[in-house]
């Protein structure tokens, strides 16, 4: 974000050419234009309740992004939050329903399986070598068939007759489903504000610190970072971690938005994840991984969806109305910077 802010404080007294001005603002410009076709064919997209339920419904493909994001700065690429977000939420439904626990536990076992699931990956990928996407590859098909297992390919839900015949004897309790659908002020919906919260700190820190500067510099090139004095392994080992923690994040928060354990819950999260973080490198012509570029990338992706469900397309049709509308904005982007270079 800091090249962000010297971009535009450098920008000339003059009028910038359209090219540069759409190479900047061109997602923008395209984020406007739906805004203005969703509205004229459905006046309630508008409403702030709308709005709000867009970002609620953004939130937590938002923190996947962030996550895929802080991986992307140090050069590698974390494709197992989709799998790892859908891994917690059933086990956050397991936890509470067939072991009975309480919020403040199954939390703390979210929390502790992201925190594990990240230092898996980077030992996967930092001490064994093996290549980021294939590791991670791995990572989520290893999650996607773990989750199943505890309940026997079945969704967990209150009353649930489990594996040895015993009847599940929890519930989710009001204050874990409360972090998934309580509204402050009934305005602004908790999971907004956790990706608030996290996405700023991760923001400040990639974008204000001198840690967030050897971030990129790891993603630049590691040799020279590693012969600049930076220990290159143990941060893209956070990378791995911070990515893994906010996918529990958002695990937690998908859980107690739903209520329940789905075993389809976590379908698509981590494409719509990943299309967040490729936008982003769009966001004001920055063309590298950054952390507003991904939020914003997530807001796209939430009023494309919102407003073809708003306007009844089958739902058929969004993935590819999603794909082409995603391709034609990263097009007009990198088109006119390749252009520009």
């Amino acid at each position: 974000m800091s090249s962000i802010a010297t971009d535009l404080s450098a920008t000339p007294k003059s009028r910038p050419p359209l090219r540069e001005w759409l190479i900047r603002y061109g997602i923008f410009l395209l984020l406007a234009v739906l805004v203005v076709i969703f509205t004229n064919a459905q006046p309630a997209f508008l409403r702030v309740n709308n709005l709000f339920s867009i970002l609620q419904a953004v939130a937590i493909v938002a923190l996947l992004g962030v996550g895929v994001t802080v991986t992307t700065i140090t050069g590698g690429f974390d494709i197992s939050v989709g799998g790892l977000a859908a891994f917690i939420q059933m086990a956050a439904a397991y936890v509470l329903i067939a072991l009975d626990g309480s919020t403040p536990v199954a939390v703390a076992v979210c929390l502790a399986i992201g925190l594990a699931v990240g230092l898996f990956n980077a030992f996967l990928i930092v001490v064994v070598r093996i290549p980021d996407l294939l590791a991670t590859l791995g990572t989520l098909f290893l999650l996607a068939g773990l989750q199943l297992i505890p309940t026997g390919g079945r969704s967990i839900a209150p009353g649930m007759t489990l594996l040895d015949g015993t009847t599940a004897p929890g519930v989710f309790p009001q204050s874990f489903l409360a972090l998934g659908r309580y509204r402050v002020w009934d305005i602004v919906p908790v999971p907004v504000i956790a990706l608030a919260v996290v996405a700023f700190a991760l923001w400040f820190v990639m974008e204000r610190t001198r840690y967030g500067r050897v971030f990129y510099a790891v993603g630049g090139s590691e040799l020279a970072a590693r012969m600049a004095g930076a220990s290159t392994r143990l941060y893209r080992v956070l990378a791995y971690v911070l990515s893994s923690l906010t996918a529990a994040i958002g695990g937690i928060l998908l859980a107690g938005r739903i209520g329940r354990g789905d075993v389809s819950a976590g379908n698509g999260l981590m494409l719509d994840a990943v299309a967040a973080a490729l936008i982003g490198y769009a966001v004001l012509g920055v063309n590298r991984p950054n952390i507003f570029g991904t939020i914003v990338g997530a807001i796209f992706v939430g009023v494309l969806l919102n407003g073809l469900t708003m306007m009844n397309a089958p739902y058929y049709l969004q993935d590819f109305v999603k794909g082409a509308v995603l391709i034609g904005a990263l097009a007009l982007t990198f088109g006119l910077s390749r252009n520009r270079a």
